[in-house]
């Protein structure tokens, strides 16, 4: 199946990134949101996002100042923006990026199944749920495929591909071509909790944590090691508090709830304590470090 028309539901954080990516590979996409205000600023981070690679391109050499304008021009109009669901319909892929509540997307999956044509394939860009719980919720479980990309979308190259035990070979197939029309690397995964990156990297934010709590190391200390010995770009609680403390608790409360017998999924103490207090990591200034914009003490 050969994807040429995308829609993107959600035009945030991720959805932005996502239909950028989707119309730089060559797609026409539909970028759809609840309210005009969401829509209009996630189409104006895409603009500047847009201007800020024709302008490298032109500081490299690769093109000239009207073959980098005609390029921005060209990429910037197949999109366009929608607060209907109606204009998906007829979509070739619809892949959801919106809030990680999992009764929400059922919600939004469920009125998908309804309104798109047969042979539309969905994909959700969540993190942590399962995906076989969202493709029964959309009534076509055959075409349903998780599409997890990295943040931020326009430079991580990483698409974890998720198929479930009803996942059509084809529908796969065409998920992992469009992963690399986008410009990424897709690895395929099956539908198990955190798919391959956040299995194993929410389970090393929890043992460093534990770390700290039992006083093994300082948080500085535990996060250069990691830096030095193993070559992270950024420590294990510098990372959580990137993340932001609330997510990970979320993403582990899941997890729980659905596997009480994982002793890697336990929830660290302070974690709790800190989210309790409203000390979400970087962006509330507080977390495992205390913040000021991007520098923590």
């Amino acid at each position: 199946m050969n994807i040429k028309k995308v829609g993107v539901v959600g035009c945030g954080l991720m959805g932005h990134g996502i239909v950028q990516v989707a119309t730089q590979g060559g797609c026409t996409v539909i970028a759809l949101e609840t309210e005009q205000a969401y829509l209009d600023k996630g189409i104006s981070r895409i603009e500047k996002s847009i201007a800020k690679l024709a302008s490298k391109d032109v500081k490299k050499g690769k093109l000239t100042e009207d073959q980098a304008k005609d390029w921005a021009t060209e990429v910037r109009g197949r999109i366009t923006g929608s607060i209907n669901r109606e204009d998906l319909a007829d979509c070739d892929l619809v892949v959801e990026a919106i809030v990680e509540d999992l009764d929400a997307k059922k919600e939004l999956f469920g009125a998908l199944g309804k309104l798109c044509k047969a042979e539309t394939i969905f994909a959700s860009n969540t993190s942590s749920f399962p995906v076989a719980e969202m493709a029964v919720a959309s009534g076509r479980p055959e075409r349903f495929v998780g599409l997890h990309f990295f943040n931020p979308v326009q430079l991580m190259r990483l698409v974890e591909v998720v198929r479930t035990d009803a996942t059509d070979e084809d529908v796969y197939a065409a998920a992992r071509a469009f992963s690399e029309a986008c410009g990424k690397t897709p690895v395929s995964c099956k539908d198990t909790p955190g798919f391959v990156v956040n299995r194993l990297l929410v389970p090393y934010m929890v043992q460093a944590i534990n770390m700290l709590d039992r006083g093994d190391a300082s948080a500085a200390d535990i996060d250069a090691a990691m830096q030095l010995g193993c070559g992270h770009p950024m420590g294990p609680l510098t990372l959580t508090d990137y993340v932001g403390l609330d997510t990970t608790l979320s993403i582990l409360e899941g997890w729980c709830e659905r596997y009480p017998n994982e002793p890697a999924f336990g929830i660290p103490d302070s974690l709790r304590s800190k989210v309790a207090e409203g000390k979400l990591g970087r962006k509330t200034g507080q977390g495992y470090y205390t913040w000021e914009g991007d520098k923590k003490s």
